[in-house]
């Protein structure tokens, strides 16, 4: 079974990180949730990033506030695509450095980057990737775009 990963330096990015948990279980995908700080569990950090595809993770989800360094050492030490979701956090002014922190990864580290607490799009854009290859899931998120699509129909109605 197809396995995301969702990971964020803190347990205070729980709330922002919860979109992405709730989406790709919608979509009936197994998440595994943890809290790894790269500044705070560094070892943890290496052991997350070198094994995750060992347990059957095919995406990791990373969330981080601040100086957000957690998705792009993960993406240093993984195989795996990596997906970063900015968090505004208490003791950034704008979220700016976390967008930053996340979006400017250098030439040969790529982490896909979502909006500032965009934890939502990053759970449909791993749900993307695993779609790719599987054809249930593909399904899931045809059928979720064609009911995006019924709500602006809807909505326009009521105009």
């Amino acid at each position: 079974m197809s396995k995301v990963g969702v990971i964020m330096g803190s347990k205070s990015d729980l709330p922002v990180m919860q979109d992405a948990i709730d989406i790709l279980k919608g979509f009936d995908i197994e998440v595994e949730v943890d809290i790894v700080s790269a500044h705070r569990t560094p070892d943890k950090l290496f052991d997350y990033g070198k094994n995750a595809h060992t347990r059957g993770i095919k995406v990791i989800v990373a969330g981080a506030g601040g100086a957000a360094h957690l998705p792009g050492m993960v993406a240093s030490l993984s195989p795996l695509p990596v997906i970063g979701v900015p968090v505004k956090s208490s003791n950034s002014i704008d979220g700016w450095d976390s967008v930053l922190s996340i979006l400017q990864m250098p030439g040969g580290v790529p982490v896909a980057t979502v909006a500032l607490n965009g934890a939502k799009n990053a759970g449909i854009l791993a749900a993307q990737i695993l779609g790719s290859s599987d054809q249930c899931i593909l399904d899931k998120i045809m059928a979720y775009k064609e009911g995006l699509k019924a709500k602006v129909i809807d909505s326009a109605k009521d105009l």
